[in-house]
């Protein structure tokens, strides 16, 4: 009888996930939990507008940075979509342009992992612009094989972190001119899991597994993020980096088919659309309730959140930010 029982009970368990049911439920399943990923704060019912406002949204051609400029455009703004590919570029600012009905967006060219490219945009930026009130480093990629720039850095570090470090300094004049203004550093929760040795900028003691080098670049966005707005106190510009959320971009495009295929079967019910998890960078960029706060670290649902311990130093704060002073000094 004992015998009859478990073979019962091993019949069951194995035969459960080929029942119907298990599939109708595991769809069931998925479409509440995508039903549940907006956030309380909602970009459509917030009224602020941006006319007479001017901002620039690194990596616009696609993903969230898209998402985020088209936002800017519906409210008016003079949007300059920084991108590095140029076709893709000027696709996306005649389909922002048609669908806001706002001229005045444009294209202007940028590799944020060649120092060279970050200083011409921003020698273009000053030298036709008279304001700045909000500046997105959204550009970034992961998965990226080793590579050493010509600026004598690791590609990965040069396009998440060094490249929009020096865009941003370089403007900085521009946007404490232009004051009140904001800047927002797209990071990720993945910097809990990001580790702080600065030989890594140079390509040294790195692993390259799946989102290591990533997760290391998205830590330095946060920790610089925090000094830079200590440093900024009483200009009128504020600076938060944030996590958008797990979201469905091309952000894996330089990973394996395999994985990029694993990512997007689960990503269809559990991962955000680019739309959803352009929020949390619109609420830091226009937001009333955003107004005023500096040096914080916001989740994918725009609430404050405290960053990774490291992240909360402000000894390696200020140690982290003097050294990308000085990889980016101009010799």
């Amino acid at each position: 009888m004992n015998v009859f029982k478990l073979f019962q009970m091993e019949w069951m368990w194995t035969d459960i996930f080929s029942h119907p049911l298990w599939a109708l439920s595991t769809l069931v399943l998925g479409l509440v939990v995508r039903s549940q990923r907006r956030g309380p704060w909602d970009p459509r019912a917030c009224r602020v507008e941006l006319k007479g406002k001017t901002a620039i949204v690194t990596g616009a051609n696609t993903g969230i940075g898209k998402c985020v400029a088209l936002d800017f455009a519906r409210r008016g703004a003079r949007v300059i979509l920084a991108c590095r590919n140029e076709a893709r570029g000027s696709a996306a600012m005649l389909e922002i342009r048609q669908r806001s009905g706002n001229r005045d967006v444009h294209l202007r060219l940028v590799d944020t992992s060649s120092l060279a490219s970050v200083r011409e945009f921003a020698e273009g930026i000053l030298r036709e612009e008279t304001q700045l009130h909000i500046l997105v480093n959204n550009a970034g990629a992961s998965g990226l094989k080793r590579e050493i720039t010509p600026d004598q850095l690791e590609v990965s570090f040069a396009t998440n972190h060094v490249g929009p470090f020096l865009l941003t300094t370089l403007l900085l004049d521009l946007m404490k001119r232009s004051a009140p203004a904001r800047i927002v550093n797209v990071s990720s929760t993945n910097h809990w899991r990001g580790k702080v040795d600065f030989s890594h900028f140079r390509g040294n003691n790195l692993t390259y597994t799946m989102d290591s080098i990533y997760n290391h670049t998205k830590l330095h966005n946060v920790i610089c993020t925090n000094e830079l707005a200590r440093r900024l106190q009483g200009t009128g510009v504020t600076a938060n980096s944030l996590h958008p959320g797990v979201v469905m971009t091309e952000v894996m495009r330089h990973y394996s088919w395999l994985i990029r295929f694993l990512f997007n079967l689960v990503g269809i019910f559990f991962f955000k659309s680019p739309e959803e998890g352009a929020v949390s960078t619109i609420y830091c960029a226009v937001s009333e309730e955003a107004e005023g706060i500096t040096g914080k670290y916001f989740d994918s649902d725009c609430s404050l959140v405290l960053p990774a311990p490291l992240a909360r130093d402000p000894a390696l704060a200020l140690k982290d930010y003097e050294f990308c002073e000085r990889l980016t000094a101009k010799l």
